[in-house]
């Protein structure tokens, strides 16, 4: 009989861009269809040359709704299913609804350790901690053979007890685990979550002022990290309202902040309420109002505020006289890379001209090196297939079983 094949498409030795296939016979299976990182934003044709778009394709699954892993969905056919969680096929339609960045596709959805048949394909995903919102990892099983799709994953987040489980119970006779590798060869942090907590509460504490912060809309364990340290500190958290529908549509997956709860409040600024009443949204501003301050708002009282701050706010907050003291902190909680493109490099401009202390509080949405290799030793894979990094070959030593590809390569599994 037929071996199932493995083809990585792109992400063997790059971070992000993932798009992965498995193939048995004539039926086929993507892993991710993702967009790179380092393409510019107006690039387009970017699906890898290798990936036959003429053949019919089963199904996508989408690990997660991160762009890197998703964002080239609108360049696929219209007919290939595409699968996800629930609320990242949720997240992923918010997002090209408001901002335009992915199709509106009609999602399918699957439940965390419920299998499910597609085609020959059997499929089992496994809720996992990251800094996406209702990421998975995915094991496929065909053809006598067992694919672990690690997607991206760490083990210091708030649900590290779903990888834990995991590891505690692997699936058995695991024949290939895909696995990422993001944060070899680097230095980023992998602080636990609960850990950076304790550190907002303490920059809360000490900052007289206001304390501006960057993050991630979609970036829940932060945004409750963020949150859970002004209830401890008596602050109160004031988001955007692309964050608070973010918030409103994941409230049902769990106790998650919402507006209209106590210490948080939504800036209604005046170009992100133009945008959405642009598309059509002027009732969610409404309805966000009643919840809402304005931007002037956080020029008062400012020992009171922890401010949500994007390059793109700066103009509207400088309009309604929200500059940056030497009273105030800012911290920039995503990945610091960011801070070298010119939004950041003009936002962090902004705030030294105010003279504003800065503290960066961050964690990787990625595993550590030592839970990489923890990870990949409970698997117990027969081949440990690497993706999703730039280290590998360096840092590689330690890892059993490695099978290393080409993008483009064809494995027989």
């Amino acid at each position: 009989m037929t071996r199932p094949t493995l083809t990585i498409h792109r992400s063997a030795h790059e971070i992000g861009g993932n798009c992965i296939e498995l193939a048995h016979g004539d039926a086929r299976l993507l892993l991710d269809v993702g967009r790179p990182l380092d393409a510019p934003r107006e690039a387009t044709n970017l699906l890898p040359a290798t990936l036959d778009k003429q053949r019919p394709v089963d199904a996508v699954l989408i690990s997660h709704p991160h762009q890197d892993h998703y964002g080239l969905l609108d360049e696929t056919p219209a007919d290939w299913p595409v699968y996800s969680g629930e609320f990242a096929g949720k997240l992923m339609r918010l997002t090209a609804n408001i901002f335009g960045t992915a199709p509106d596709r009609d999602y399918r959805h699957w439940r965390s350790g419920q299998a499910i048949d597609i085609g020959p394909f059997k499929v089992t995903p496994y809720l996992t901690d990251h800094s996406a919102f209702d990421s998975y990892m995915l094991l496929i099983e065909v053809g006598g053979t067992r694919i672990l799709y690690s997607g991206d994953f760490r083990i210091h987040g708030r649900k590290a007890a779903l990888v834990e489980r995991l590891m505690a119970a692997p699936p058995a006779d695991l024949d290939v685990l895909l696995m990422e590798g993001t944060n070899l060869g680097s230095d980023k942090p992998t602080k636990h979550e609960s850990d950076l907590e304790a550190d907002f509460v303490a920059l809360f504490k000490e900052t007289p002022g206001r304390v501006f912060v960057c993050w991630s809309a979609q970036n829940i364990d932060r945004t409750v990290s963020l949150y859970r340290a002004c209830i401890r500190t008596g602050r109160t958290l004031a988001v955007d309202l692309y964050t608070a529908e973010v918030l409103e549509m994941l409230g049902e997956a769990g106790r998650i902040p919402q507006a209209g709860w106590n210490n948080i409040k939504v800036v209604i600024t005046r170009s992100l309420a133009r945008m959405y009443e642009a598309k059509g949204r002027k009732d969610f501003v409404e309805r966000m109002a009643a919840h809402g301050v304005s931007a002037a708002k956080l020029a008062e009282n400012c020992g009171r505020w922890v401010v949500m701050t994007r390059p793109s706010m700066v103009r509207d907050f400088e309009s309604k006289g929200v500059r940056p003291t030497d009273e105030d902190a800012w911290s920039y909680s995503q990945w610091r890379g960011y801070l070298a493109q010119p939004d950041g490099v003009a936002l962090k401009a902004w705030f030294d001209q105010g003279g504003a202390r800065a503290m960066h509080i961050h964690t990787s949405g990625h595993a550590s090196v030592a839970d990489l290799h923890a990870f990949a030793s409970a698997m117990k894979p027969r081949m440990l297939v690497p993706i999703h990094g730039v280290a590998w070959d360096a840092e590689g030593a330690g890892f059993a079983n490695v099978v290393r590809l080409k993008d483009g390569e064809v494995l027989a599994t």
